[in-house]
């Protein structure tokens, strides 16, 4: 009874906001059954055509994602899996932006294939991963929410590089459900009812896995079989969703999730309830974006409300979780070798970056192709070339260093500063001063960004600090916040306001802007980080060997975990301030050091420093040089540098 009592008030609430806003547009009358526009007055047609079907959509896409999820999660046996945490939605997000630029002629018939098929591609390389790791959940969520990271960023970068699809792009990229007609609700209808019957069918099934693959395997059941199938249904029900409506995130892990609250415990139930839950959900979060647009005349796209649903509700289900990532697993990619004198390796590495330096600055482009510099043109340009070489270098070398500590800390090598949370936090608080101060200072802005920053390093610290919590958890809490920092971030920018564009320019990063000033500040700063991390040594030598022994050899392990995620959430908050969130560079040089022989702390961090200024030296000056006489996202290079690298560390992980 008071299942039906909370599903009936969400229900009214929907209707009463949606029932606002239309009367809002329409003082005068409801249009009356059949439509027809040439009998209608303008603000009919509005309603017929755009209010009415939008209203539908909102109920129809709740319900896919819905079911989505509950599918997701029964398969893969993980409360926490949707098509946004499985990077399900990102992977069709990229395919659309790819085939809009690069290939506009597959459009042809439609988004629907195009988004499928970036869909399935982005749900296999998940799948494959964490079929090596025996789905463990957390594996599963870190792996799938990188990739969704991963080709977020690539879409963002690829998107601010041609201006002439900018608009359209974002727009869509921000979830909006915006209707010109009936055709997009009878298509995700015919899509719904698909999946209702295939989920139908495969519910007993799924009931017969819940008990493990070892007993289902062993009372008949193909279980290869039937996880390809609902995975399969799975992709179709969300990809068709972000082709038709963008990214809406997060639906499909609120709906299962609320539905198992609120009493929901069989397979069968399950199912049933969740499409139910998220058609409500989607409902009223349109409905408060439309009450929103009539009392502000702003509209902002629905998925600007369910990514910050999603973030907070992911962090609350953290400790539910069960399983983990083992720890150890850089043996995975085998013994590491060590360097016998690994200072005379650090001095080359520092000679090889100095002379990367000097030689980028030496030479360029000119109208008529590559050339080197005279030396009074050399000395014109150094002035103007020298800060943003020694900016990108720092920048470099604070989030490698970031990232060494983070892999240290959580005995996983996944862990980069781009998934703690921190730069997704930044990025909100530099949207925010924006938007709340028209044109601020510097001094704000850098402000403001810190304190975004803190913010969500706190969120990460608290979770730290719990001593049952394992490492790798307080690792998803940062992806959590990146996540819905990435959500509302694509909501500001849709709203195509003169902020909006510069939140996009800085979100891709760039060092064109950077004065004598920045640049020493921040080369100041990762020389402080440095000296800071090599006095933790010890605590970065103890810790991949697990809390345990960590507290056996009487490490303070609460104050070591603080205290380690505090600087490189500094290393991280800093480094984004002036460049952007770049990508991936503190995912890559920690594991280079390591690979190369840097295998105690001090000198492992050190090796990271210095191979992650060599790397984003080389990609600010990818970013100068590719588009010339236009500089193109420095983002976008690292994100190409980065996301290669990440996708062959994360298949060659096993159990």
């Amino acid at each position: 009874m008071r299942k039906a009592a909370i599903l009936a008030l969400a229900a009214g609430l929907a209707a009463i906001l949606w029932g606002l806003a239309a009367r809002q547009m329409l003082p005068s009358g409801w249009p009356s059954l059949p439509f027809d526009a040439s009998a209608m007055s303008l603000q009919q047609i509005l309603i017929a055509f755009g209010m009415m079907p939008r209203g539908m959509i909102a109920l129809v896409a709740g319900a896919a994602l819905g079911l989505s999820g509950a599918l997701l999660q029964a398969v893969l046996r993980n409360p926490v899996a949707d098509p946004t945490t499985l990077g399900i939605s990102s992977g069709a997000q990229l395919a659309l932006v790819m085939a809009t630029i690069f290939a506009p002629g597959l459009l042809e018939v439609g988004r629907w294939p195009v988004a499928l098929v970036g869909a399935g591609l982005a749900a296999g390389l998940v799948i494959a991963i964490g079929a090596r790791r025996a789905f463990a959940p957390v594996t599963m969520v870190i792996a799938g929410m990188l990739v969704g990271l991963t080709t977020s960023a690539i879409a963002t970068a690829i998107t601010l590089s041609r201006g002439e699809y900018l608009l359209s792009l974002v727009i869509w990229n921000g979830g909006s459900l915006v209707q010109q007609d009936w055709s997009g609700v009878l298509s995700l209808t015919a899509v719904l009812i698909v999946g209702a019957i295939g989920a139908a069918l495969l519910a007993r099934p799924l009931r017969v896995l819940s008990l493990g693959a070892a007993g289902a395997s062993a009372l008949g059941l193909n279980v290869a079989g039937v996880r390809l199938a609902v995975i399969l249904l799975a992709v179709l029900l969300a990809g068709a969703v972000s082709a038709e409506l963008g990214l809406i995130g997060f639906v499909g892990l609120a709906a299962p999730a609320l539905a198992r609250s609120m009493g929901a415990r069989s397979m069968g139930q399950v199912l049933a309830l969740a499409p139910l839950i998220g058609a409500l959900i989607l409902s009223v979060c349109d409905g408060v974006v439309l009450t929103l647009a009539g009392a502000t005349g702003e509209m902002f796209p629905t998925g600007a409300l369910t990514g910050l649903i999603g973030g907070p509700l992911l962090i609350w289900l953290l400790p539910r979780l069960r399983g983990s990532t083992p720890p150890g697993t850089e043996t995975a990619e085998g013994i590491a070798p060590r360097l016998a004198h690994p200072v005379t390796f650090l001095i080359v590495f520092g000679l090889a970056g100095l002379a990367l330096a000097g030689l980028l600055a030496w030479i360029g482009r000119v109208p008529h192709g590559w050339a080197v510099l005279d030396w009074d043109s050399f000395n014109a340009f150094l002035p103007l070339r020298l800060p943003r070489i020694v900016a990108a270098a720092a920048v470099g070398a604070l989030l490698a260093m970031a990232g060494a500590i983070l892999q240290r800390l959580t005995a996983n090598p996944l862990a980069s500063p781009e998934v703690l949370g921190v730069s997704g936090g930044a990025a909100i608080g530099y949207a925010l001063t924006l938007f709340a101060t028209g044109t601020p200072i510097p001094a704000l802005q850098m402000l403001g960004t810190m304190l975004g920053g803190a913010m969500a390093l706190a969120l990460v610290a608290a979770y730290a600090r719990r001593r049952d919590m394992p490492a790798e958890r307080v690792l998803l809490a940062g992806i959590s916040v990146s996540a819905m920092a990435a959500a509302v971030l694509s909501a500001i920018m849709a709203t195509g306001s003169a902020q909006s564009w510069q939140v996009l320019a800085w979100l891709s990063g760039s060092s064109s802007t950077v004065g004598w000033w920045q640049a020493a500040s921040l080369g100041g700063l990762a020389v402080l980080v440095l000296v800071l991390a090599r006095m933790a040594a010890r605590w970065l030598q103890i810790l991949p060997l697990g809390p345990e022994v960590s507290l056996g050899l009487g490490l303070p392990l609460d104050r070591a975990r603080v205290g380690l995620i505090a600087l490189a959430g500094v290393a991280t908050g800093a480094a984004t301030v002036l460049v952007g969130p770049v990508s991936f560079v503190g995912l890559m040089a920690p594991h280079l050091s390591r690979r190369i022989g840097f295998a105690r702390a001090q000198d492992h961090i050190a090796g990271s420093a210095l191979i992650g200024a060599i790397l984003m030296i080389a990609a600010d000056f990818g970013a100068r040089m590719a588009g010339f006489p236009y500089e193109l996202p420095l983002g976008l290079f690292a994100s190409l540098l980065g996301a290669p690298w990440l996708l062959w560390l994360m298949m060659r992980m096993r159990r």
